[in-house]
């Protein structure tokens, strides 16, 4: 089985670490391939099951959003996903929390009543939902 690491080369090293105790035997890496012998992996662990156990590896270094994993027969690739501008912009405003502001400070809107909300969500487009059914009531049985 062979993993293509792509630009991911630089966190080989890391992967085989990560991979070792999962399939059972110690994946070598070349250059910016991992191979790991068919003969001594796991019983029962499938080129599926590494994927699973790659996409882990890239979430835990926070990296998943930006790989693809493809599988082919026994082959594995790790593919970066080239992100648009406004993609990146995003992924730099997503790690930074918002510092929130203390509950007295927060302006209270008023409650609207349940009518003035049906009408706003009819004129915004959105369809009414449908009323519950009620439960009808069990038939007795016949006594005999």
């Amino acid at each position: 089985m062979k993993v293509a690491l792509g630009t991911l080369k630089d966190k080989g090293d890391d992967l085989v670490a990560f991979l070792e105790p999962r399939v059972g035997t110690k994946p070598s890496l070349s250059g910016s391939e991992i191979e790991i012998e068919d003969g001594e992996v796991k019983e029962g662990v499938r080129p599926r099951h590494v994927k699973t156990y790659i996409k882990r590896f890239l979430y835990m270094n926070g990296v998943r959003k930006k790989y693809r994993v493809f599988v082919s027969g026994k082959e594995l690739t790790i593919q970066e996903i080239e992100l648009g501008e406004k993609e990146e912009e995003e992924e730099k405003k997503a790690p930074e929390k918002p510092a929130e502001a203390p509950e007295e400070a927060k302006p209270e809107e008023p409650a609207a009543p349940a009518e003035e909300a049906v009408k706003e969500e009819a004129a915004k487009g959105k369809p009414k939902k449908a009323a519950t059914k009620k439960p009808r009531p069990k038939k007795k049985k016949a006594e005999e």
